[in-house]
């Protein structure tokens, strides 16, 4: 479902950008003009991305890290609207399928990668390819209903951790951004013995206290987002039992420069390896090396 509206998204902005130039040319203007509508056209997320920025600028500051600078934010804002042209106007709308899981290998430790809000399996597609070259087991899912509540992802983060453990005879592995960091621990809190089925957590860009951004969202699970917010209190609630996953069992990767989960704190999990990324926006942060180069270690650790 997610992939038809994006596709019906990018056919928009192609003949927004058609309509322009035919509309530039019969009005006669001026070559830059007609270029810079039609780009315009063809990236609308470079305004939308814009204005998060100052959001971020203007509300998002956070003693608890370092003050992201001007540069930083510019540096962020571009490297942003490249990854967002390449997830949400390309590899999520037409390829979310192309690259197929990596078969599990005995004895190997699988990976499984859980997407975030507005996003499916494509996101991970570079992902993917890495995991191929280098023969990592690695399954990632599209998880629906998109706009559902975050608990109803739970039976498939349980039944593809079972798959993996089951097809490996070892506990996965689980790399989740955003929203999929709340569906992860959300699946820890209510399975039993779930602590014991995965060998680390890492979760990159996640909401875990909430963010100020979800004010705006009206679907279920953006509201579940909201910074002291019910759902997230009882998370924290079930996180306190016994039987819970320990804070130990996670690496959350942040940063002063994500647009969508600010302040960068909530990001964060007390007693967590809690790891910041400087200059790199939300999406982009999956393409940060620092990133992978966790993955790896955790994988041959």
């Amino acid at each position: 479902m997610l992939a038809r509206l994006q596709r019906w998204m990018v056919a928009a902005s192609l003949l927004a950008a058609l309509a322009w130039l035919v509309l530039s040319l019969r009005a006669g203007l001026p070559g830059w003009a007609m270029a810079g509508g039609a780009l315009l056209a063809l990236l609308p997320t470079a305004p939308v991305l814009a204005l998060e920025f100052l959001l971020l600028a203007l509300f998002g500051r956070d003693a608890a890290v370092p003050r992201a600078s001007a540069v930083d934010l510019l540096r962020a804002w571009a490297g942003e609207v490249a990854a967002a042209w390449r997830v949400f106007s390309r590899d999520q709308p037409f390829f979310a399928d192309a690259e197929p899981d990596v078969p599990a290998v005995p004895g190997r430790t699988g990976l499984l990668l859980v997407h975030g809000y507005f996003c499916n399996r494509g996101v991970w597609r570079p992902w993917l390819r890495r995991c191929r070259a280098l023969g990592v087991p690695c399954t990632a899912l599209t998880l629906e209903p998109a706009f559902g509540a975050i608990d109803t992802w739970v039976p498939a983060i349980d039944a593809a951790v079972a798959r993996l453990q089951q097809a490996t005879g070892r506990p996965p592995l689980v790399v989740a951004h955003s929203m999929g960091g709340l569906a992860t621990r959300t699946w820890l809190a209510a399975t039993p013995g779930a602590a014991q089925r995965v060998r680390h957590v890492v979760t990159v860009g996640t909401p875990h206290r909430g963010t100020w951004m979800a004010r705006f969202g009206h679907t279920t699970n953006a509201r579940q987002m909201r910074i002291g917010g019910s759902w997230l209190a009882a998370l924290a609630q079930g996180e306190k039992a016994p039987t819970a996953a320990p804070a130990a069992l996670f690496t959350c990767f942040h940063g002063h420069a994500d647009n969508i989960v600010f302040p960068a704190a909530t990001a964060t999990l007390p007693g967590a390896d809690n790891r910041h990324l400087s200059a790199v926006a939300h999406v982009a942060m999956l393409e940060h090396p620092d990133v992978w180069a966790e993955v790896l270690r955790r994988l041959e650790g």
